[in-house]
């Protein structure tokens, strides 16, 4: 098996990387942790135009009914900018969910919306789980047990964040229920944690680029900080761990299996983690200041770290899932 995006795919990263980059999403990141979401809003649209967020949403709605491994591509990249809003919950898990359930009119009703960018959702899979960005999505969804509702936001929770808005909701109206709003809502898990751990990888690589070229124009000593051994050790170390984290997330993608999904969550999300503390030790202390662009990459990877499952949550679905590989 050949672990190796094919040209149209990196070039379809490289058009979303352009487009992130001439909207400046440092500016963006900030404005929608203050409660303006107008550019963050518009790239986003932008993003929707170039068919990023209607990748896994099936044709009779709309979307692109691409593969799985496209919708990966499109994630890494949102981790790379960083790009703020429900990105997970309305381009991957929402998706998965209403396409789960028989005739389900919230499909019909939102998914085409979503894939044009014109409209963004939030989903809590629990009644004890918060919802991202709950403020600015058109449709809040949350599943009890086997019943799933529209649902309204309540007051927020601090995040680490502040791009990431937490909300609890409350359900309003019933939309479905039985056994098959239990199979949906792990769809939507699987779906929403394959797409976590793509985001993650993106901003670990943004933050392994970020600190590869502040020690090349860091001085000390008369000489680039990047010259020393040491340095070059920490960040030869971050990329390893980046790279060996890809290869289980492109793996994930193209089997979808809850154990490689969840393998592949533990591997981005701890690679990112160790890229961020060797970011932070690389660039000193501007790296811990809220105004220098890096910590909008460190409080991203801090958050997601634990969003879509902790590592020990699926370090133990993988172990279940090797001690009785038929419930894989």
């Amino acid at each position: 098996m050949r672990f190796a995006l094919s040209p149209e795919q990196r070039d379809f990263a490289d058009s979303l990387r352009k487009m992130s980059d001439a909207a400046g999403t440092p500016g963006i990141i900030r404005d929608w942790g203050e409660g303006d979401h107008h550019g963050g809003r518009g790239l986003i649209r932008q993003l929707a135009g170039a068919g990023a967020l209607g990748l896994a949403i099936d044709e009779a709605h709309d979307g692109m009914g691409a593969e799985t491994i496209d919708s990966v591509v499109a994630f890494t990249e949102f981790g790379r900018a960083a790009v703020p809003g429900p990105l997970v919950e309305t381009a991957a898990a929402i998706p998965a969910l209403l396409q789960a359930l028989p005739d389900s009119k919230l499909a019909g009703r939102w998914l085409g919306s979503f894939a044009e960018g014109a409209a963004l959702g939030t989903v809590a899979l629990s009644p004890d789980q918060p919802a991202v960005d709950a403020d600015t999505a058109e449709v809040i969804l949350l599943v009890d047990g086997d019943r799933l509702y529209t649902a309204h936001r309540t007051a927020s929770i601090r995040s680490v964040d502040r791009a990431r808005r937490l909300f609890p909701v409350s359900p309003d109206e019933l939309v479905a229920e039985g056994d098959s709003v239990r199979e949906a809502a792990a769809a939507a898990f699987d779906a929403g944690a394959l797409a976590t751990a793509a985001v993650l990888l993106g901003a670990g690589q943004a933050l392994l680029d970020t600190s590869v070229a502040y020690v090349k124009q860091r001085h000390q000593f008369g000489k680039p900080i990047g010259q020393y051994q040491a340095i070059k050790h920490h960040l030869a170390n971050a990329l390893i761990g980046l790279e060996m984290a890809q290869p289980l997330l492109f793996n994930a993608a193209l089997t979808s299996t809850s154990r490689d999904i969840s393998a592949a969550k533990i591997a981005c999300a701890e690679a990112a983690y160790r890229t961020a503390r060797i970011a932070l030790q690389v660039h000193g202390a501007i790296g811990y200041t809220a105004e220098y662009d890096l910590s909008l990459w460190l409080t991203k990877v801090t958050a997601l770290q634990s969003a879509w499952g902790t590592t020990d949550f699926h370090r133990s679905r993988v172990a279940a899932a090797l001690r009785d590989p038929d419930a894989a």
